[in-house]
């Protein structure tokens, strides 16, 4: 009798912040959508007679910085062109988005890495949502054979970077996997079910498989890389590159794995996944050195004890925000939250919406524009190397707006 109590308490308590919030969710949507407007009209006038430079982030003098066609984020640009359009109907984001999509189809042969996932499920998977074309399908598919490209059956997982120089007392990853790489598996689910051949998924499966055995720790936090012997399948090595030492857990990492096992669940309904995105969210959400807005810093170890980095640590820039693993974590969690019981339910609504507050507020939405071009700001690349700390990054943009209409989708839900 009590658990049915406390089970109703919870309903309407989910009810109650539903309806008291509906205003406030479509004021952050629109707030932040209006403000991306004249920021991406900008962006499209620097990037008008270019298709072959996609934006990424800004240099220290303001410039744009760009990335090219075979770099891993050329998708989210025309992905963040389709949100545009989704949210404002306007015909005009529809055709760049477009133009930008179709400009990657070369990239459906690219082998050279593993973000090909990124690059064009981000592109032309948000674009089949909107045209029915063929073709467009025919590119995602071969996408992911070229994905597939870089499968080892004896390790069980695509590999991520080719065999590259490590760090520290490492010599050589053989065969680098990184957390990130289960960001790419979608495009595998999409490309068995369109094709109904069951070898997409299998891959996806047994990656993402071998990423909760190796990647994620007892306490559900998580590795950056694990380095595999490629002929035996053995795990050699465990670290965390962009993090702040090998034993710490890396910010965007681990929202990488909350919103990847989200999305295999979704997929597979085993919930084996399902128990990881949820002992990786509650990890990032309950973590004592999550601040107060939510908005991690780089790394939840940063300077404490037990966690010794390898690398120059400048102790003046260690609470340096990451506002793209926020925004990453509060998409993951409005789909998350569909998977759970009524508890944890509120606990991930609740949290993504405070996050997407924080995020669609000063000092992180570029209101007074800070910089001409992109939506958010104070994000954090690669920390470590003392590269893109505390700038806007696209992906940071593309997965807040991503996350803005996942809220927007809940709200209607339910009402």
């Amino acid at each position: 009798m009590n658990n049915f109590f406390i089970f109703i308490c919870l309903l309407l308590m989910i009810a109650t912040m539903s309806c008291d919030s509906q205003q406030k969710n479509e004021t952050l949507i629109e707030r932040s959508f209006n403000t991306a407007i004249p920021l991406y009209d900008n962006l499209l006038k620097t990037t008008a007679e270019n298709l072959e430079d996609y934006p990424h982030s800004l240099y220290p003098d303001g410039s744009i910085k760009y990335l090219q066609i075979d770099e891993w984020t050329g998708g989210f640009w025309p992905g963040i062109l389709w949100y545009m359009y989704e949210y404002t109907e306007d015909e005009k984001w529809k055709a760049e988005a477009i133009k930008w999509t179709e400009s990657l189809a070369s990239n459906q042969y690219n082998t050279a890495h593993h973000d090909i996932g990124f690059m064009m499920y981000c592109s032309y998977g948000n674009a089949i949502r909107f045209l029915d074309d063929p073709n467009y399908t025919e590119i995602l598919v071969q996408s992911a054979k070229s994905l597939c490209e870089r499968y080892n059956k004896q390790v069980g997982s695509i590999q991520s970077w080719n065999t590259r120089k490590s760090k520290g007392e490492i010599n050589t990853w053989e065969f680098p996997v990184i957390m990130d790489n289960m960001m790419n598996l979608e495009l595998l689910f999409y490309a068995s079910k369109v094709t109904k051949d069951s070898s997409f998924r299998d891959i996806a499966i047994s990656h993402a498989l071998q990423t909760m055995t190796h990647h994620v720790r007892p306490d559900y936090s998580s590795f950056h890389v694990v380095n595999y012997d490629p002929k035996t399948g053995k795990t050699l090595h465990k670290q965390t590159l962009q993090g702040f030492s090998d034993n710490s857990t890396w910010a965007r990492g681990q929202a990488w794995g909350i919103y990847g096992f989200t999305m295999v669940y979704r997929e597979t309904k085993d919930r084996r996944f399902l128990s990881t995105a949820i002992g990786m969210a509650d990890f990032f959400l309950d973590h004592p050195q999550l601040p107060a807005d939510k908005i991690p810093y780089w790394d939840f170890n940063v300077g404490e004890e037990g966690y010794d980095p390898d690398w120059d640590y400048r102790k003046e820039m260690e609470v340096s925000r990451d506002a793209s693993a926020a925004a990453i974590t509060a998409s993951a969690l409005l789909e998350l939250c569909k998977y759970v019981d009524a508890e944890k339910q509120y606990k991930y609504e609740s949290a993504a919406y405070d996050i997407l507050s924080a995020l669609a507020s000063e000092p992180y939405l570029n209101i007074e524009h800070t910089n001409p071009y992109y939506l958010l700001k104070h994000s954090t690349g690669n920390f470590p190397s003392n590269n893109e700390v505390d700038v806007p990054l696209i992906y940071a943009d593309y997965y807040f707006l991503e996350a803005l209409h996942r809220l927007q989708q809940r709200k209607k839900d339910n009402t």
